[in-house]
């Protein structure tokens, strides 16, 4: 339960921009999960840290699983890849949650992103197609509005971040402009 109730304030933290709290509410969940003895358990807790970085754009290698990875289990192994944004055979993606199965194997990934009703597993989903190079603009604007109904700033911004990049590379130097500016508000920048 401590662990649990550690590990959520630690996302929440983490997604709302707080490092400060999010590595205190991280340690202290990694530590509960720790006094079981159970390796596997950790590698969860490691895994859900990723998560939260994939869907806020933030591309590690999982140092923190990549240290536990001889005694992950072949589901976790499975999430690892698929956090990784790789294109999973059939076999690995039948081991993944039946939420991000649907994206990992679907035809059309932005429609199975849809179909998540979790916000974080949405995120999630979206930053493993966009590292994997299988993100269209729509899933992109489907997740900048998931972080934002959520009012988790750090996906946000990472999101936002990606359509205006998108906008000044099609040369919409107005669309970028106007994405800067939501950019700045979010991060608390005052209006010129």
């Amino acid at each position: 339960m401590n662990a649990k109730g550690s590990m959520e304030r630690a996302l929440e933290a983490y997604l709302t921009g707080n490092t400060r709290v999010e590595a205190l509410e991280f340690s202290r969940a990694r530590n509960e999960v720790a006094r079981t003895g159970q390796p596997e358990l950790v590698v969860r807790v490691e895994l859900t840290r990723c998560a939260a970085h994939v869907a806020s754009l933030v591309f590690d290698d999982c140092p923190g699983f990549a240290v536990l990875a001889a005694d992950a289990g072949p589901a976790e192994r499975a999430y690892a890849r698929y956090l990784q944004g790789a294109v999973l055979p059939p076999s690995e993606a039948a081991l993944l949650s039946e939420q991000h199965r649907s994206v990992a194997t679907s035809s059309s990934p932005g429609e199975a992103l849809a179909g998540i009703e979790d916000p974080l597993a949405r995120l999630v989903a979206a930053g493993a197609l966009l590292r994997g190079g299988r993100s269209q603009p729509a899933v992109i604007a489907w997740a900048a509005a998931t972080a934002s109904a959520q009012g988790w700033s750090r996906p946000l911004l990472a999101w936002l971040g990606v359509q205006a990049q998108r906008a000044r590379e099609a040369g919409d130097a107005e669309e970028a402009a106007r994405l800067q500016r939501r950019m700045d508000m979010v991060a608390g920048k005052p209006a010129p």
